[in-house]
């Protein structure tokens, strides 16, 4: 089989899926891989043909935000939300379009597998079906689609409890709505009409849920707010781990088992300021002799982190999560979906703090499904992370709730589940063409009888 994947240019979406490509790879498939420049070398190092977005859909992954530089001065809110719904999204459709038809004319694959922001593919699933192969997509992110209780997404709200809360989301809601939803979906929509489809009705993070033949949520059932789904969604766990990328730090043996482990990190988009999180989480247990912190730079120097490094403290710039998760016993982290997946995946509870892109719903989730403690703010005193990481540590309830996440994950084999849903997907496509193909001998032997 020929899979063409297809990735937005940021590591927290690009190690999901190249973990996908290296399933399929060991299946015997044949794989292709198309994403930004600068992962070239991690593409091709797993043996797959690797194919550049073209220049309007391509940008620096340390830097996110190079092309729009506000979006690092506009504080977090409904603002700053259309501004990167417009201009990261909405902006680079044209040119993923045009990078998906030039890999297909090279490569005609038999499937398309894409990560759930690469909204590319819009302009083939509004297009004939006739005229491309099935495509999945992967929620690399919290699921996006409608909730029950009328709350918008991307605000960080628990499902509402009494009448007077949904009263208070549908509020919210309209301001999102006129905030948000209605101005990207113009731009959206100029945007489609000039490729020649849609328009469409719903907004745009709901269109690829909508729309994709198959939706692969790399979660599990309880990890995600209640409420009626599309049957295109398949929870199917978190990919294992890219093991060796890096080797183990020089101070591996000092996590003996005699203090805890806190990890905390701010992922590899929200690092540009270790003021936010990892900074006050140094600080916030520098005096806890009973715990050894470690904090990671998400890929940038280590002496970006700023301050004195107490002596319960280690820090890298890369770590082997694959080494490290099964020692941690509490991460604090900005947010990161994959990273909270990952860890929840081991069985570890968690502290969060972070409100921008997807990570006020992520950490929403975190509370409510009883894994740990959100402290709903982008900026927690040293104090507020010291009492946190001290209560999921010393409360047994974060650890209980989160060995019965684990249980989940390991109840679903994601390889099975992956390599399931693309393989229906593709026989499916190959049945439809070949009854296509019988109506259409049929009809032209039909139209020499007459």
């Amino acid at each position: 089989m020929k899979i063409l994947i297809a990735s937005t240019p940021a590591t927290g979406h690009l190690n999901p899926m190249l973990a996908i490509t290296r399933i399929l790879v060991a299946e015997g498939h044949e794989i292709a891989f198309m994403t930004g420049t600068a992962f070239r070398a991690r593409v091709e190092a797993s043996g797959v043909k690797f194919f550049p977005l073209p220049e309007g859909a391509d940008f620096d992954p340390n830097d996110v935000f190079s092309r729009v530089p506000e979006l690092k001065t506009i504080p977090p809110g409904l603002e700053w939300f259309r501004v990167a719904c417009e201009r990261i999204f909405v902006d680079a459709i044209p040119a993923q379009h045009q990078g998906l038809l030039q890999a297909l004319q090279q490569f005609p694959a038999d499937i398309i597998v894409g990560d759930d922001m690469l909204f590319g593919v819009l302009p083939m699933l509004l297009g004939p079906r006739s005229q491309r192969p099935p495509i999945a997509l992967c929620g690399t992110s919290f699921l996006h689609w409608a909730r029950e209780d009328g709350a918008p997404n991307f605000l960080g709200l628990p499902p509402a409890r009494t009448d007077d809360e949904r009263d208070h989301y549908a509020a919210m809601a309209r301001d999102f709505d006129a905030a948000v939803d209605q101005p990207v979906s113009l731009r959206l929509n100029r945007t489609l009409k000039g490729l020649g489809v849609g328009p469409i009705a719903m907004p745009l993070f709901h269109s690829v849920v909508a729309l994709g033949d198959a939706y692969l949520q790399l979660s599990v059932p309880s990890f995600e707010f209640p409420r009626e789904i599309p049957s295109s969604v398949h929870f199917v766990g978190t990919p294992p781990i890219i093991a060796n990328q890096v080797p183990p730090p020089s101070w591996a043996e000092e996590l003996d088992g005699t203090r805890k482990i806190v990890l905390v990190t701010q992922g590899t988009v929200a690092n540009h300021n270790f003021n936010l999180l990892v900074a006050p989480t140094l600080a916030a247990l520098a005096d806890e002799p009973d715990i050894m912190v470690i904090a990671t730079a998400g890929g940038r120097p280590v002496d970006a982190i700023p301050g004195k490094v107490p002596s319960n403290a280690r820090i890298a710039s890369y770590l082997p999560f694959e080494w490290l998760l099964p020692n941690v016993d509490v991460l604090v982290t900005n947010g990161g979906y994959g990273s909270v997946n990952q860890a929840l995946s081991f069985g570890i509870p968690l502290v969060t703090a972070g409100l921008t892109e997807d990570k006020a719903d992520v950490n929403a989730r975190v509370a409510w499904s009883g894994v740990g403690i959100n402290l709903a703010t982008n900026e927690p005193t040293p104090q507020a992370l010291r009492e946190a990481v001290r209560t999921v540590l010393d409360q047994p309830r974060y650890q209980f709730r989160a060995t019965q996440i684990a249980d989940e994950f390991a109840e679903i084999d994601t390889r099975t589940e992956i390599l399931r849903v693309i393989g229906e997907l593709v026989t499916d496509e190959t049945e439809v063409s070949r009854l296509r193909a019988i109506a259409a001998s049929q009809g032209r032997r039909s139209g020499r009888r007459a």
